[in-house]
């Protein structure tokens, strides 16, 4: 039986529920905190949208590149490999280095 005291209540809200599209993410830097932009880019437009901004520190960065790479290899596991991108459209991560104080 598990510990009671080593579980989370995590509430969601139905607003934060419905989640929001991006097909790029512009990731920078500074030396305290990792800042993620997930934009929607409309194909045609030459102007994309920031939907979401997510800062953590380079711990937890660290710890959700680990999350995230489990949770691909088990997709794969599951679905099959995932197709690289094609070429022509922005990468995910074309951001630079911030240099944020």
């Amino acid at each position: 039986m598990e510990n009671q005291e080593d579980q989370m209540n995590i509430e969601l809200s139905e607003d934060i529920a419905l989640g929001v599209y991006s097909n790029l993410a512009i990731i920078t830097h500074s030396p305290a905190e990792v800042v993620c932009d997930f934009v929607q880019l409309m194909p045609g437009m030459p102007k994309g949208k920031v939907r979401s901004r997510v800062l953590m520190t380079p711990q937890n960065a660290k710890r959700f590149l680990q999350a995230l790479a489990e949770n691909i290899e088990k997709y794969e596991q599951n679905f099959g490999a995932i197709d690289e991108p094609q070429a022509g459209f922005p990468p995910m991560n074309f951001g630079t280095p911030s240099t944020m104080a």
